[in-house]
């Protein structure tokens, strides 16, 4: 049983794909938490019953749905709470490789001051204007941070540190919705916490295999896009300090 990692599995309304995903994860890593963010899709209920015959996995129920990023910082605060210094996240929908998961554990465990950043690998069957679009949020993610290094800011198949993650969610109000990702990869950046890429595949699926998606185009894009103002300024803000840290970093390297 592992005392500082977990899996954090947040999700809303999966549909019966988060069962498969929760036992994928538990073949491979002895303590998973959920945190279902309010769903009412009946996979609670499910959720529940598998937990019940499960010692290794704990669920959290929030109340009602507040956000993937929401879910996060619950899940981070129950973590520390309960003595645990590292999470895991991955969607709940089946589409991150829970195979991978010792091999990001013990990543993060050889370089705990980290974070293990998944940079996918997309199969045929990822739509363009998906895979297209990230590149925005990438680049600004990386422009953002003078790149450091982030390999891919919106996939959400990582290793954490929770304190620095949890300090950083609770001082401020966002964060909490789909900027989650891409704005907690920047901030811990700033925050001098370095990030270590590791190839990651990732699947698409079709409405036929279970696939769900909460995405939406216009909501989420205007949501990406007031995150990467808020940063930009703070990018500015911090320029002064970043500069002289990363040349510094450049010349140790």
């Amino acid at each position: 049983m592992s005392t500082t990692h977990l899996v954090l599995i947040p999700s809303y309304n999966p549909g019966p794909a988060v069962l498969r995903t929760v036992q994928a994860a538990r073949a491979q890593w002895p303590v998973v938490w959920v945190v279902d963010d309010g769903s009412d899709d009946g996979s609670t209920a499910a959720l529940h019953a598998l937990a019940a015959n499960d010692p290794g996995l704990h669920l959290i129920v929030l109340p009602r749905n507040s956000g993937k990023g929401a879910a996060v910082l619950a899940g981070l605060e129950a973590a520390a709470a309960a003595g645990f210094t590292h999470v895991l996240t991955m969607d709940a929908d089946g589409q991150h490789p829970a195979a991978l998961i010792p091999d990001f554990m013990a990543a993060s465990q050889a370089a705990p001051a980290a974070m293990i950043l998944g940079k996918p690998v997309f199969g045929p069957e990822a739509p363009a204007l998906r895979v297209n679009g990230r590149k925005v949020s990438n680049g600004w993610a990386n422009f953002e941070t003078l790149w450091m290094g982030i390999g891919d800011s919106l996939y959400g198949f990582r290793v954490y540190p929770i304190r620095p993650l949890q300090k950083i969610m609770q001082g401020r109000r966002w964060m909490r919705r789909f900027d989650f990702d891409p704005e907690a990869v920047v901030r811990l950046c700033w925050a001098g916490v370095v990030p270590i890429n590791k190839d990651a595949p990732v699947r698409y699926l079709s409405a036929e295999e279970g696939g769900v998606s909460h995405f939406r185009y216009l909501r989420d894009n205007s949501l990406l896009t007031w995150m990467h103002t808020r940063l930009f300024l703070g990018f500015l803000w911090r320029l002064p300090r970043l500069l002289p840290q990363r040349l510094l970093r450049r010349k140790t390297n």
